[in-house]
């Protein structure tokens, strides 16, 4: 047997390159991580980021750094994500816009369903339709009654085109044929700071963040949009128990990346992130707000985007729902 020392030196900087990309994604990571959120700071999103990212930051090492960046609908923070580098080093929490109502958006520069992958499911939370304490309604019926006697008079804010709140009111909109105007706000936060001051009448807001509005007196909750009553609003009816039989809408928040982001870094991503979603106080604390922590394996978050989108692509097909 010949022995090479050339070769044996070759092969064993080769052995050496191949070891280098597996050692970096084990050491990750060595710098601060980025979670985007697609919208204004203040709203459902933004509670839930900031609530992982305090909890994450001791598991890996290194600061989470929140940055809220709105724009067209929740797209404009997430297609700079996707588009940026796919080191694992920026994030996206990632609404039903990304994950399960695409269809409605005719122009983006990118395609969430591709250049996006989930890391985990993070939450699950129903909405909450609420109304001005100015308005003179007390109950779905009588929100609808006011409605058809005052057609395109009645007004509703969201987070978006696209958003849960958007998507939550175009599907009560389309199954109970009321008319009623849209106004797209870069975030749950202003839209609910125009419900408080009555320039819009109606909000379908997410339970985590409408709680404390609902102490001060000037909204009122007449519906949840879950399958079953809320316990954190136990004498407030579904939708479909309030008399729009079959209506259900419950917004599920993602943490994803780009696309190209190895498996060993998604897989250890996944696994602290549902460390957190385990901890004792936070469950606790989110389930007092209507919130459940959900995570799982990659695979329950991509499945969930796929059964949703199919759900919600009907319905925009079948109401016709357009971005403003």
């Amino acid at each position: 047997m010949t022995h090479n020392p050339l070769r044996r030196t070759l092969l064993a900087l080769g052995l050496c390159a191949l070891a280098l990309p597996a050692l970096a994604q084990d050491a990750y990571p060595t710098r601060p991580i980025k979670l985007v959120v697609p919208y204004a700071a203040g709203g459902p999103a933004d509670m839930l980021a900031r609530m992982v990212a305090e909890r994450l930051q001791p598991r890996l090492g290194q600061p989470v750094v929140i940055e809220n960046k709105p724009g067209t609908g929740g797209h404009t923070g997430a297609e700079g994500v996707a588009k940026g580098p796919a080191d694992g080093y920026t994030l996206v929490l990632a609404t039903i816009a990304h994950n399960g109502a695409v269809k409605l958006y005719n122009n983006l520069r990118y395609d969430p369903a591709k250049d996006l992958q989930p890391i985990v499911l993070v939450a699950e939370s129903p909405s909450v339709l609420l109304v001005n304490q100015s308005l003179p309604v007390n109950s779905v019926k009588e929100l609808l009654a006011l409605a058809q006697s005052k057609p395109g008079q009645l007004s509703y804010g969201s987070a978006g085109n696209g958003s849960a709140m958007h998507m939550a009111a175009e599907l009560f909109r389309y199954m109970t044929k009321v008319d009623y105007v849209h106004v797209p706000y870069r975030g749950g936060a202003p839209a609910m700071a125009d419900l408080l001051g009555g320039q819009i009448q109606l909000l379908f807001e997410s339970l985590g963040t409408a709680h404390p509005h609902l102490k001060t007196g000037k909204v009122r909750a007449i519906a949840v949009t879950g399958t079953k009553r809320d316990p954190s609003l136990p004498d407030v009816p579904t939708v479909a128990e309030a008399g729009v039989a079959g209506y259900s809408s419950v917004p599920w928040y993602t943490i994803s990346a780009p696309s190209g982001v190895p498996a060993p870094i998604v897989n250890k991503l996944n696994a602290e992130i549902n460390a957190v979603l385990k901890a004792p106080d936070l469950i606790e604390r989110w389930q007092s707000q209507g919130v459940v922590a959900l995570g799982g394996t990659q695979a329950d978050a991509i499945k969930r985007n796929q059964v949703e989108t199919v759900k919600w692509n009907a319905v925009i097909t079948a109401a016709n729902i357009k971005v403003d």
